[in-house]
């Protein structure tokens, strides 16, 4: 653990000192801003929960392509350097170092869920909101932000490209979210299967308050599924 620590602080450090970490939770805030003020603008006939539950559902999506791009730096950028030598000839074991990238780039998204309170600080300033909603709302983005992250990391793995790997775990995070369109032309049993894969299905519970252990189940098998995909990569990689 002790290594993991300091692989996520080193790393954290790195996101603190470039301006791209900065930039991507700047466009994130902006677009997140944009579409709730569409949704929050004063006269408004929905209600203060209905708002938050519109909140979360933006802020998920947006949270989910803010990891893509965070993440496909992670193992990537040390590939296209040369450093990952240096890892690899390091007394570190690969799970510590996927571990490391991947709690230090989710300790960077905590960054921009902090930067997001005031908005449900404004909804709660002109209706009333659940304490339990908001803490759902964020426990459920959450999930949503270690599972892409983890995604994006197992798709940093695969290549030295930081674009490649955008697009990969793009193209695997948008699958897992679109799969439930499967189930207009599926017939069951395979129509419940393709359900219980696609992310909104979980995530909807969150999104109104509602958090359920199933729920958190899935969210911590993809990210558990993805971050050990990741790891057999450096594994096969370091003995090539």
């Amino acid at each position: 653990m002790r290594n993991v620590l300091l692989i996520a602080r080193r790393e954290l450090a790195s996101y603190l000192r470039t301006m791209s970490g900065y930039v991507i939770i700047a466009v994130m805030l902006f677009i997140d801003g944009l579409l709730f003020n569409a949704f929050a603008v004063p006269g408004t006939a929905k209600k203060s929960s209905e708002v938050l539950a519109d909140f979360f559902t933006m802020t998920s999506g947006i949270t989910m392509v803010g990891a893509v791009f965070l993440s496909m730096r992670l193992i990537a950028e040390e590939r296209q350097t040369g450093t990952i030598s240096l890892l690899y000839s390091s007394p570190l074991h690969d799970v510590e170092i996927v571990l490391g990238k991947f709690f230090a780039a989710l300790g960077f998204l905590f960054v921009f869920f902090a930067s997001t309170l005031y908005m449900p600080a404004l909804v709660a300033a002109y209706g009333k909101i659940s304490l339990g909603h908001v803490f759902a709302g964020y426990l459920g983005l959450t999930l949503v932000g270690a599972a892409s992250l983890a995604i994006g990391a197992f798709g940093s793995s695969l290549t030295k490209s930081q674009v490649v790997a955008a697009v990969l775990s793009g193209v695997m995070c948008l699958a897992l979210t679109t799969c439930w369109l499967l189930t207009k032309v599926t017939d069951r049993p395979l129509t419940e299967i393709v359900t219980q894969l696609a992310w909104w299905s979980h995530f909807d519970a969150f999104r109104t308050g509602l958090v359920h252990v199933k729920h958190v189940t899935y969210f911590g098998l993809v990210t558990f599924l993805a971050l050990f995909a990741a790891t057999r990569v450096l594994e096969a990689r370091r003995w090539r």
